[in-house]
């Protein structure tokens, strides 16, 4: 249709002769897409936690005075009471791996605590490769200051993990990864047992840190060292006992404290590299 003759047409038939015609000479152009709010919405986060951490700052350690951070003996660390707390954990198992296991994670009754379960099957994926499996875990996501920038829990002023738990009687392996100064490090965990009694009551369980042992990729090592307090990046719960069917543990809060009475400073031989002869 020539330019002349589409003059001659109603408005209406007119447009759409117009955009037959753009489409025909320009078929890749698209509109660009409009902006994003979630780009506004994380520069607006980041710079929020960047005014709080000078704030903090000016305040004292951790945003506490200097007295009451020099004395403070309990401190809560993750609580569950609603939706958004679930938000700083992630949960896996072997089913990434082409295992069976599965593992969920939901707000228990009421909304006040965390409820892990699934289904434990020690079955390894049919890959001719993966000889062992069967494990499920929940892990607390690695903290961040503004900007996407390093940041570590410090525990320095306390000695003890404080748990409060409802297990269903099966023995879970609790992991504590802290900051590395070499990149052959970063499979490095500290580890300690957690066994649940089963029953409707809860525990209370308190594990000084000194009891944590040092391991890379599930191996013990023979070069110990103690946990350090002030560059802790995750703690985690992991379930791997072979003993295949469904699993339930349910978290009410975990917590760091001080317990004056407690006085070891590790549990276990520190070998030297370079004994004197």
């Amino acid at each position: 249709m020539s330019l002349p003759k589409m003059t001659r047409l109603p408005s209406v038939r007119l447009l759409s002769s117009i955009h037959q015609h753009h489409q025909m000479l320009f078929p890749s152009i698209t509109p660009l897409p409009a902006p994003r709010r979630a780009g506004v919405e994380g520069i607006k986060k980041h710079f929020t936690l960047l005014k709080k951490e000078f704030s903090e700052r000016w305040v004292g350690p951790e945003g506490k005075p200097i007295l009451e951070h020099m004395l403070e003996q309990n401190r809560v660390m993750w609580e569950f009471r609603g939706p958004e707390s679930l938000d700083q954990w992630t949960v896996s198992s072997d089913h990434e791996i082409g295992g069976q296991s599965e593992a969920y994670l939901k707000l228990g009754k009421n909304n006040n605590t965390c409820f892990l379960y699934g289904t434990l099957s020690s079955t390894p994926p049919k890959d001719g490769e993966t000889r062992y499996s069967g494990y499920c875990t929940m892990r607390s996501k690695r903290p961040q200051a503004s900007f996407d920038r390093k940041k570590h829990h410090d525990w320095s002023s306390f000695n003890t993990l404080h748990l409060r738990v409802r297990g269903d009687g099966r023995p879970w392996m609790i992991n504590i990864g802290a900051e590395t100064y070499f990149s052959h490090q970063k499979d490095d965990m500290y580890n300690y047992f957690l066994y649940t009694r089963g029953g409707p009551y809860w525990q209370d369980v308190q594990i000084p840190f000194s009891k944590f042992f040092l391991t890379n990729r599930g191996r013990v090592q023979d070069d110990q060292h103690p946990l350090w307090l002030d560059k802790v990046n995750t703690i985690g719960f992991t379930l791997g006992d072979k003993a295949d069917g469904p699993f339930q543990l349910e978290i009410d809060f975990i917590a760091v404290s001080k317990d004056y009475a407690h006085t070891e400073e590790f549990a276990y031989e520190l070998y030297k590299k370079n004994p004197n002869v």
